[in-house]
């Protein structure tokens, strides 16, 4: 492809050669530039991507996209200088890959908690209903029927690209993503074209990153801010920043809602273990989903198909046929009677949520007990919250590692010690070892008891000083009990 129509969309700030010279492909990866690449030199967290230009000139690159030129440049080579190389990548990858987003009907899911939920029961929907979708999330990929493993909530730019053409290739109609702030912030969603977005909710999260709550609010307001005016914005009228969303989006403006009047409304009628009654917008439909916050899920599920233009009455018929996504409020029972819950609660307010429901759905006589854990090198600031919930809606809590990555277990547990009350030390077992503190907990439990498992999920790893072990709750559940 030529390099000039490459950069169509982009804005190139000045150009030192020939714009007219063919590109082979797009690498931000030094080492992977072969012989007429292009290089494009992105700023990121950790990494100038600057300092490798040279690289990936010696390497053979016959074009570079930067922010900033080089002391020494080649002849050989044309460099494009632009304000923003990552969103350059973006608008560049769309193109290079023939605008794959343009030719389906594309839509994000924002916000904390409830993104997998959402964006993989939209896909299954789509599924049920005849349609042929793909899927970006963090749990797995699909290009329609194929599985494709995922490293990342949102791919890198290239990478989404990628998976969008094949998607097209495939007949894909639809295609529904998580679209983290992350993704948003690093403008790895550029040059997608959505027609639509949803926002969930926002909590206490990956402050680590965006350092502050007003930072991570305004990444994700980012995604509003750019949609078109043809595409929806759907957002949670329970959430108190919910309408911060719609503030300077020039997109239609939607709102979900189960406490207040909206535009869509649910409301739960009957709650079980193993499936909730709801009112979407007044009609009623079981779904096979526990807990109250999956009614805002299923209901932001309904909306958004809604808004797409699908028949009412067969996205109603539908709903109840789908069914929990891994790692997400799953149950495992006991040949004793115990119930073991495994579910991906990682912050705060997912954790209090989980635990909620499951305190309205235990019996007078059973307790809760809660194995939880927090993730080493992410945000420090939630860990003491997550013991203080754990402690307040459980009868017994076992402190555990999550993912450690480069920390010492015992040290991310300390300092989740110092959110519990004094009062409620008693109640607190702190084990470093996960299959010893899930192991400990099922022992203590008798019959009628439920024992949550949270912060991994639909995870099959624990990541320890760089290297990932398998490790996967629910087969260490079934292990146990089968013993």
């Amino acid at each position: 492809m030529k390099l000039g129509d490459l950069l169509d969309g982009v804005a190139c700030l000045s150009v030192e050669g020939d714009l007219n010279v063919d590109v082979h492909a797009i690498h931000f990866d030094s080492r992977k530039v072969d012989r007429n690449d292009l290089f494009v030199a992105q700023r990121g967290v950790n990494i100038d991507g600057h300092v490798f230009i040279d690289k990936a000139v010696a390497a053979g690159a016959g074009a570079v996209v930067c922010e900033q030129l080089p002391e020494n440049l080649s002849r050989h080579v044309t460099y494009v200088v632009t304000e923003d190389s990552s969103d350059a990548l973006g608008r560049m990858a769309a193109n290079y890959y023939g605008n794959p987003s343009e030719k389906m009907k594309l839509v994000g899911v924002t916000g904390t908690n409830g993104k997998t939920t959402t964006a993989t029961l939209l896909y299954e929907l789509i599924r049920l209903l005849g349609g042929k979708a793909g899927l970006l999330s963090t749990v797995c990929n699909y290009i329609g029927e194929e599985k494709v493993a995922a490293t990342h909530t949102t791919p890198d730019a290239l990478e989404i690209n990628v998976l969008m053409r094949r998607m097209v290739d495939a007949g894909c109609e639809y295609c529904f993503m998580e679209v983290s702030s992350h993704a948003i912030d690093q403008k790895r969603i550029s040059g997608l074209d959505f027609d639509g977005a949803i926002f969930s909710n926002i909590t206490h999260d990956h402050l680590d990153y965006h350092k502050t709550f007003k930072a991570y609010i305004e990444a994700k307001k980012a995604f509003f801010d750019g949609l078109s005016a043809r595409a929806f914005a759907l957002t949670n009228l329970d959430d108190k920043n919910g309408t911060v969303m719609l503030q300077n989006t020039v997109a239609r403006k939607y709102t979900y809602s189960c406490k207040r009047m909206a535009d869509f409304n649910a409301k739960v009628i009957e709650r079980h273990l193993d499936g909730t009654l709801l009112t979407l917008n007044g009609r009623e439909v079981w779904t096979k989903f526990t807990g109250d916050f999956n009614a805002y899920n299923l209901l932001a599920v309904y909306s958004s198909a809604c808004l797409l233009g699908l028949e009412n009455e067969e996205v109603l018929q539908a709903m109840s046929l789908l069914v929990p996504v891994s790692g997400r409020f799953e149950t495992v029972l006991s040949s004793t009677g115990i119930m073991a819950i495994v579910d991906y609660a990682h912050t705060p307010d997912a954790l209090e949520n989980v635990l909620s429901t499951i305190q309205d759905l235990k019996g007078k006589n059973n307790q809760v007990i809660t194995v939880v854990g927090a993730g080493g090198d992410r945000d420090r600031t939630k860990r003491p919250e997550m013991a203080e919930v754990a402690c307040r809606l459980s009868d017994k809590v076992i402190l555990t590692s999550d993912n450690p990555r480069s920390e010492e277990p015992s040290a991310i547990i300390e300092e989740m010690r110092a959110g519990i009350p004094r009062h409620e030390e008693v109640k607190v077992l702190a084990i470093s070892d996960r299959k010893e503190a899930i192991r400990t907990a099922l022992m203590l439990a008798r019959k009628g008891d439920l024992v949550l498992v949270a912060g991994k999920g639909h995870e099959n790893y624990q990541e320890i000083k760089g290297v990932k072990y398998h490790f996967d709750d629910k087969e260490v559940i079934q292990e146990i009990f089968n013993r």
